[in-house]
């Protein structure tokens, strides 16, 4: 049925619950060619919210699983009609924007309509957090149009209308607050067409505090967002550690040079590269960690060979790594001992050995934690 299901996600939201209901019958009655229903996803609430909505005229759906994604993903389960529309029982959005996405989503055949506080839209006067409005939003905003070719301006606007068989071919598991970045990530990874109007933002009428917790939903956010695209990590890390290699390598042939009265591959220039090796090496491991818990196949041949290694391969090639790295500080052990435990006058040979044997003592590690996340996957 062409219509809307629209859902709020309530956990003690009695002080509100109603006047937003009511703003969503005034509206949607102002249309009447616009069918609709109003479901409320109470999680938990231990106040009147739920009698409060079922009194309002809202269809109450309980949802015992904890968090903002578990109630949205609730109360999406029970609509019934062609598209479902969401936002904050807390009064902070203008819902009269509703026909409008509505509108929106019809004309352009979108699969989601975001309502943007960001694109002009009307924000009150301490109605967004200063970190929100000019770090967090933005931030996160521009890291999933790089990352993921999007050309949104309000990742987390809490306002949106997704149609309802579009999202039943989404697979989706965030039960928390970064679902709302997983519904978008989601819809830009499956090529869904997104289409935003302005929205706007109001003061909460709430008097206690927020769900919301800046930082640890931020992370959150962050988190996931990065989760998503291993790649970043293999690629960046595996060429990286290449660039590392490489200019030690010229380092070691050039020797010490003044290049426009700066002093250059000398020792500063060894212990910063010796550095840089350690984390690319990290970011690489990194990638290679989220491959082997997601499951996705990897971009880089290199690391596609080295992850589907089976256990004899894992045992000999640690066994080989192993060898090379005793080989390398049994050098290092002679070399002192040769010299009556003085300081060693090698400082090439100490340098290049210390990169490397760090490369492949980081490369061991992550090749047996590897080994073990495969392992305890497939055990569960």
């Amino acid at each position: 049925m062409n219509g809307i299901s629209f859902v709020f996600p309530c956990l003690n939201e009695a002080e509100t619950v109603k006047q937003c209901i009511d703003e969503l019958k005034t509206t949607l009655s102002s249309r009447p060619d616009i069918s609709y229903e109003i479901i409320v996803a109470d999680n938990g609430s231990t106040d009147e919210t739920a009698a409060i909505a079922s009194a309002a005229g809202a269809r109450v759906v309980p949802v015992e699983e904890k968090g903002y994604g578990a109630a949205l993903k609730g109360g999406f389960a029970a609509a019934e009609l062609d598209y479902i529309a969401f936002a904050d029982a807390d009064g902070s959005y203008p819902l009269n924007k509703i026909p409008e996405m509505f509108d929106a989503a019809v004309k352009e055949d979108a699969d989601m309509v975001i309502a943007s506080r960001m694109n002009g839209g009307e924000i009150e006067e301490g109605a967004m957090p200063f970190l929100h409005r000019h770090l967090g939003t933005p931030v996160l905003t521009a890291l999933i149009n790089i990352l993921f070719r999007g050309k949104l301006t309000d990742c987390n606007s809490g306002f949106r209308l997704i149609k309802k068989t579009r999202y039943q071919t989404w697979t989706l598991d965030a039960n928390g607050m970064e679902f709302a970045s997983e519904l978008l990530i989601t819809a830009l990874k499956t090529r869904s067409k997104i289409v935003e109007i302005k929205g706007g933002l109001r003061r909460d009428l709430r008097s206690r505090k927020p769900h919301l917790k800046t930082w640890r939903d931020g992370m959150r956010h962050l988190l996931f967002i990065l989760s998503e695209r291993p790649e970043l990590f293999d690629c960046l890390g595996f060429f990286g550690v290449l660039l590392m290699l490489c200019l030690s390598c010229v380092t070691l042939i050039a020797g010490p040079s003044v290049v426009g009265g700066f002093h250059i591959f000398d020792i500063h220039t060894k212990m910063l590269l010796i550095g840089g090796s350690i984390l690319f090496m990290q970011l690489y491991q990194a990638g290679c960690y989220l491959y082997t818990a997601s499951g996705s196949r990897p971009c880089l041949w290199v690391t596609r060979k080295v992850l589907n290694w089976d256990e004899a391969n894992v045992f000999f090639v640690l066994l080989l790594l192993f060898l090379i790295e005793a080989a390398g500080i049994g050098i290092i052990i002679v070399s002192w001992c040769r010299n009556d435990f003085h300081n060693l006058q090698q400082s090439d040979l100490l340098f290049g050995l210390t990169q490397l044997l760090t490369l492949i003592g980081s490369f061991m590690i992550g090749l047996l934690t590897n080994s073990m996340i495969r392992r305890f996957r497939k055990k569960n």
